[in-house]
């Protein structure tokens, strides 16, 4: 099943017999799962399963949804706000779909920093070179060998509201403005990865695409933050774009889209975000494609999107960096390929966000 139909069903938007049939199973699922993660968390909370301190600061970005809601940007951008503030950051990560490792040795290779690591992780090393970012399962070893090997004195925890094995002194959850609540039903009945009562545990609530969405919706968002955490305090970002990149990484002005027709790919957790940003650029959208989150291309995937843009009469192919990423560039032979690079701009709550992130690193001295 592709994205567009996971969301058509888990949405309601289906309403054949075959797929209420099919949401009642999956309704019985998510209480099971429900069930484990707050069992899961009751654990934690009562120390049943420990949670290892390390001897730095630790800021957590993480979901409450499964799916894209910015972090990689928002990881990127925090990385080198704690770099012009004179710390050494490092990031650390599960490595989600890492050159698809399978073996122990594979993992093993990861974590010893000789392979190129996910999408993401090759995206951020372009984003904020001087950070190192290591990626394995065990975030709590990753941690230790980014402040005994790499020498770091504080660790972006990429990924981690779920991860509670590691102590943080700083969490940061990030809310998609378009897709908030995950169809008000924990995996696999809907997309939340723990009940919405999880969200009490974050310091800190993160809106993402907020531009993309109407005051009244900003609004909602915020009435039901409050319903959820007694506060609707929270800090709103946009993802705004900042240039063009080439196959070989060359920079080029963004104002060239506008006018252009345009084949859109992207294999993301939210596509329909990536196609409003594109639009918003002037550049008519002759066609969209869609593929799973983290999807590596194969040779013939790539052959059939340049001929569909030929087909199109495109002028340009446009996707993101986290795909342009896995596309080598003699291996691409359509109309001209970029991908578009995201900056995060602040709508509201950036002194907030900023304080906080000086209170967490108060162990590490006045700035």
């Amino acid at each position: 099943m592709d994205e567009a139909a996971l969301h058509d069903l888990l949405s309601g938007r289906r309403r054949d017999p075959g797929a209420r049939l099919l949401r009642g199973g999956l309704h019985l699922l998510s209480g099971l799962y429900s069930s484990v993660m707050s069992l899961r968390d009751w654990g934690y909370r009562h120390n049943w399963l420990r949670i290892h301190r390390v001897s730095v600061p630790v800021i957590s970005l993480g979901n409450i949804t499964t799916g894209g809601t910015g972090k990689t940007p928002l990881a990127a951008w925090l990385a080198n706000w704690l770099v012009a503030a004179g710390r050494k950051p490092g990031l650390i990560s599960r490595g989600y779909r890492s050159l698809d490792r399978t073996s122990p040795a594979e993992e093993q290779s990861a974590a010893n920093d000789s392979s190129p690591g996910n999408d993401e992780k090759q995206v951020l090393d372009r984003l904020c070179p001087d950070v190192p970012h290591l990626q394995q399962r065990d975030r709590v070893q990753s941690a230790g060998r980014a402040i005994n090997e790499c020498g770091r004195d504080v660790l972006v925890l990429d990924d981690g509201f779920q991860h509670r094995r590691l102590h943080r002194d700083l969490d940061l959850v990030l809310i998609d403005a378009l897709q908030p609540w995950g169809y008000e039903h924990v995996l696999p009945r809907g997309l939340l990865r723990e009940p919405l009562a999880g969200l009490r545990r974050a310091d800190m609530i993160i809106i993402t695409r907020a531009n993309q969405c109407s005051t009244s919706q900003r609004q909602a968002l915020r009435d039901r933050l409050k319903q959820i955490r007694g506060t609707d305090e929270c800090v709103e970002i946009a993802f705004v774009p900042r240039r063009l990149v080439d196959p070989h990484w060359q920079p080029q002005p963004i104002e060239s889209l506008a006018g252009k027709r345009a084949l859109v790919f992207c294999g993301i957790g939210n596509p329909g975000g990536f196609r409003q940003t594109v639009e918003s650029l002037g550049v008519r959208c002759e066609g969209m494609r869609s593929f799973p989150d983290h999807h590596h291309y194969e040779s013939n995937e790539l052959s059939n999107l340049a001929e569909q843009a030929r087909a199109l009469s495109a002028d340009v192919v446009l996707t993101t960096q986290k795909d342009l990423v896995k596309i080598p560039a003699s291996g691409w032979s359509g109309p001209p390929l970029y991908a578009v690079e995201i900056a995060v701009e602040f709508l509201n709550g950036k002194e907030l966000l900023e304080s906080l992130l000086k209170r967490a690193l108060i162990p590490l001295g006045p700035f």
